[in-house]
């Protein structure tokens, strides 16, 4: 596993080659979102790595600490995470003994999620690690910007339902050099 994250290292420093032209790409707002996400992730899976924690697992985790006893249905919708690939990722996070699913109990065919109590022991030490990386992206882009960026970030991902739908034309980034 390791040499894996070495070779994504290898391949993303060679995308950032200074002699290599990625043109309008770094006016691309989603381009930019995702060079931003891999950057933040290598940070997150170096700092889980110790706990053998993935991020995905760390979300629902933390959901649970925060939702305790809702539904399988519920946390993965909240999350965006297909009901197939919810089940496979609770599956872990029980077989590790950090969550529980018990039936529900207003519908004893659902069942409600939960941590226990080595769970609840993870979590904490996962906010730490996390309150550390915060702290972290908070120094490089300073506390003022953390809410105007959080606030963008929010709207982007409230999608097109809450944007007024406008011509194409009008949201087209511009060229950079052209």
């Amino acid at each position: 596993m390791r040499g894996g994250t070495r070779a994504r290292r290898r391949r993303h420093a060679a995308a950032r080659a200074p002699d290599v032209d990625i043109g309008a790409l770094t006016c691309l707002i989603g381009y930019m979102l995702r060079r931003a996400q891999i950057a933040v992730f290598q940070d997150v899976f170096r700092a889980f790595a110790e706990v053998g924690i993935r991020p995905a697992q760390f979300s629902v985790l933390s959901v649970l600490a925060h939702n305790p006893g809702r539904t399988q249905s519920q946390v993965a919708a909240a999350l965006g995470i297909k009901r197939t690939n919810f089940v496979a990722l609770i599956d872990s996070l029980e077989r590790r003994g950090l969550a529980e699913r018990r039936p529900a109990p207003r519908d004893r065919r659902s069942h409600a999620l939960y941590l226990t109590d080595a769970g609840k022991t993870t979590v904490r030490r996962l906010n730490r690690m996390v309150d550390k990386l915060e702290a972290g992206m908070i120094r490089r882009i300073g506390r003022d910007r953390r809410a105007v960026l959080l606030e963008l970030l929010s709207r982007l991902a409230e999608g097109e339902s809450s944007v007024t739908k406008q011509s194409p034309a009008r949201h087209a980034p511009r060229k950079r050099g052209s």
